[in-house]
């Protein structure tokens, strides 16, 4: 049985708005010929710190201007979940798919990239990464969530993702309420592992976990199509 195919886009360490821009010519592409292809996994590394609030929303005019006080970009996305943060040394993982191709339901999508990262997080030789039910959507380790996730799906394509903490400066989730989960932790995995795992080191692991969870190949495309 021949598997669907899925474009594979690297982006390196861009501007948060340039994987959105990105993002949005993917699902036009997928819009205009609905069910002709799987569509995309985007992967990048944010350049700068960005604080975003989903469809439930998560932060108040107040909590905006006192966060771009410190510095960093705030956006309103279109993805589920509440406030978290996004920064240098955290994977991006943007699959733009259209979930028809891959036999896959909303839910199956989230509960298949909760398990990429528990994968990633065996591979780097933490064993005890878990998902948890929601509202504790996402991978922790212990008490502590080392990959968030929010998606967005409208006419079964999906856009968003999650965003796992390889080297991310951990004091810039001490700004907010990460995904509104009061009194829960936010870990990496250079602090877990007490070295410096680089984005770098992950992607490779990262797209292997995603081919076997998925069940796709992943074919090279250039980040300008």
């Amino acid at each position: 049985m021949r598997l669907p195919a899925v474009r594979l886009v690297r982006l390196s360490r861009i501007p948060y708005t340039e994987l959105l821009a990105l993002q949005e010519r993917w699902l036009r592409r997928l819009q205009a010929e609905p069910g002709t292809e799987a569509g995309a996994l985007l992967l990048c590394e944010p350049a700068g710190p960005v604080y975003t609030s989903g469809l439930r929303g998560g932060l108040t005019p107040e909590e905006t201007a006192r966060l771009r006080a410190l510095g960093a970009e705030v956006r309103t996305t279109g993805r589920g979940g509440l406030a978290t943060f996004h920064g240098p040394g955290q994977l991006l993982c943007h699959p733009v798919l259209d979930l028809r191709r891959l036999g896959l339901r909303l839910r199956t999508h989230v509960a298949a990239l909760e398990a990429c990262a528990v994968r990633l997080c065996e591979f780097q030789g933490l064993s005890g990464a878990r998902a948890r039910p929601p509202p504790y959507t996402g991978v922790w380790l212990g008490e502590r969530k080392v990959c968030a996730i929010g998606v967005r799906c409208g006419r079964h394509i999906t856009s968003h993702g999650l965003a796992l903490n390889c080297s991310t400066d951990l004091v810039w989730f001490d700004h907010i309420v990460p995904c509104g989960l009061v009194g829960t932790g936010v870990t990496s995995l250079s602090e877990e592992l007490q070295r410096h795992v680089t984005v770098d080191e992950v992607i490779s692991p990262f797209l292997e976990a995603f081919k076997e969870t998925y069940k796709c190949t992943l074919i090279s495309e250039d980040s300008s199509n």
